[in-house]
C-alpha cells in the first residue's frame, strides 16, 4: 500500500485534452502525499497542459521527447534515474494503449503501482508490472478511471479487480489558469491580424470553430461541407460576429480549405498560431467553441466558454468534458461507440455514420442556444 512520506508519480506520455479529464485524480494524488511530493511523466508534446493546470510543482514534471524511438529511450533512461533519486513509492499508469508507460512505471522503483490490467477482456496485456491492477469498465467516465487509479493505491492490492467506491471530496472543478492583460492584448493583435483589421478596434463576438480530430482517429471528423455550412449560418445569424477557426500546425492546409469555402471576410483561419496558452486566452474571448470530439473540448474548461462537441466513434458518457459549460451532439447510433480502451481505440469501420448523422441544423440550433447563454453572462 502507499505511503505517505513516498512520492507518486503520474505517468500519461498522451493527449492533453485526457490530461484535463485527470484533474480529479491528480488532486487525489496531491491529497494523499503533498503537493510537494506528486511528479508526472509525459511526451514533451503533452507537458504545455501540466503547466496551465499547474497543479504540481514544474520542476517536477518530467518530459520524454516522443519525436524518435532513440530520444524517447535517451530521455526515458533520465526521467527513470530522476525518479529514483526522488524516491518515489508509488506509481500510476494512466494510459490505456500502451505497454511502455508500464514499464517506465516499473523501472521507476515505486514498489506499489496501478494500472489498467486485461484480466480476461481485450485491453492490452501488461504482465505483472502492476501491483495493484484495475479492471477497464467501459461505463465508467475516464475522469473516474483516473481517480479509481490513484484511489486504489490506498487499498491492500489482493481484494483487487473489486474496489470501493470513489471519494466524493476531491475537487473536479478545472483550474483557471492566469490570463493576464498581456495575454489578451497579444491575443487580440493576432485575431485582429488574421482578420486584417486595426488591432485596436473591438473585436466584436466571437465564434471559435475546431473542424480537426488530429490523426489519432479520423473517424471523429464531422464532414467538411458541414462545417462550411455551419459558419455560413452562424456568420449570417448576426452581421457583426467572426468565426475563427483553429487547428494545430499539422491541420493549417484544412482549415484554410474551410475559410476559402466559406468566402467570407468574417471568417479566418488562426489555425498553426498558438499555443495552448493562447488558445485558452482566445476562448476566454469567445462566445461558444463548436468542435469535434478532441483536446480543445477539455481545454476550453479552463475558460469561461460555451463548447459544443460532436461525438460519434467515442461516447460523450465516458470521454464527454464535465464541465458545466459543455453540451454534446451525439446521434447514439446502435454501432456507436466502437472505439474504446478495451479495443486499443480500433475499428474496422470506414463510413463514421455516427457523424454523418449529425445534422447542420441539429448543431446550430445548440449553437444558437449556446450563444444566448453566453450572451446573458
Amino acid at each position: 500500500m502507499l505511503r505517505a512520506d513516498r512520492g507518486i508519480v503520474l505517468v500519461k506520455l498522451a493527449e492533453q485534452g485526457a490530461t484535463v479529464l485527470a484533474v480529479p485524480a491528480i488532486r487525489r494524488a496531491v491529497e494523499l502525499v503533498g503537493r510537494e511530493r506528486v511528479h508526472a511523466v509525459v511526451f514533451s508534446s503533452n507537458r504545455p497542459v501540466f503547466d496551465e493546470l499547474d497543479l504540481i510543482p514544474a520542476g517536477n514534471i518530467h518530459t520524454i521527447d516522443g519525436s524518435s524511438p532513440s530520444a524517447a529511450m535517451r530521455d526515458a533512461f533520465r526521467v527513470v534515474r530522476r525518479l529514483r533519486a526522488a524516491r518515489v513509492g508509488a506509481a500510476v499508469d494512466f494510459e490505456f494503449f500502451a505497454r511502455s508507460s508500464a514499464v517506465l512505471c516499473a523501472l521507476s522503483g515505486a514498489t506499489v503501482r496501478s494500472g489498467l490490467h486485461s484480466y480476461w477482456g481485450e485491453g492490452p496485456w501488461r504482465g505483472d508490472l502492476s501491483t495493484h491492477r484495475v479492471s477497464w469498465n467501459p461505463q465508467l467516465h475516464v475522469a473516474d478511471v483516473f481517480l479509481q487509479l490513484v484511489d486504489v493505491l490506498t487499498r491492500p492490492a489482493g481484494g483487487l479487480p473489486a474496489c470501493d467506491p470513489l471519494p466524493v471530496s476531491v475537487d473536479a472543478e478545472v483550474p483557471r489558469p492566469a490570463i493576464d492583460e498581456a495575454d489578451r492584448t497579444r491575443v487580440h493583435g493576432l485575431v485582429a491580424a488574421v482578420l486584417g483589421r486595426d488591432p485596436d478596434e473591438p473585436l466584436g463576438e466571437l465564434v471559435v470553430v475546431n473542424p480537426n480530430s488530429g490523426d489519432l482517429l479520423p473517424l471523429r471528423r464531422w464532414p467538411h461541407d458541414r462545417y462550411v455550412e455551419l459558419v455560413r449560418r452562424v456568420l449570417a445569424a448576426d452581421g457583426e460576429l467572426t468565426v475563427l477557426v483553429t487547428g494545430g500546425p499539422d491541420e493549417v492546409s484544412s482549415a484554410r480549405a474551410l475559410v476559402d469555402a466559406v468566402d467570407s471576410p468574417r471568417c479566418a483561419s488562426i489555425a498553426g498560431r498558438t499555443t495552448l496558452h493562447d488558445l485558452v486566452a482566445l476562448y476566454g474571448l469567445a462566445t461558444v467553441l463548436v468542435t469535434n470530439d478532441s483536446g480543445p473540448a477539455h481545454y476550453a474548461a479552463l475558460s469561461d466558454v460555451e463548447v459544443v462537441t460532436l461525438f460519434g466513434p467515442e461516447s460523450p458518457a465516458v470521454f464527454g468534458s464535465r464541465s458545466p459549460r459543455s453540451t454534446a451532439v451525439w446521434s447514439g447510433l446502435p454501432c456507436s461507440p466502437c472505439v474504446n480502451a478495451l479495443n486499443d481505440r480500433r475499428t474496422t469501420c470506414t463510413d463514421n455514420r455516427c457523424m454523418q448523422a449529425i445534422s447542420v441544423d441539429e448543431v446550430a440550433v445548440v449553437v444558437a442556444e449556446r450563444r444566448q447563454r453566453a450572451l446573458r453572462g
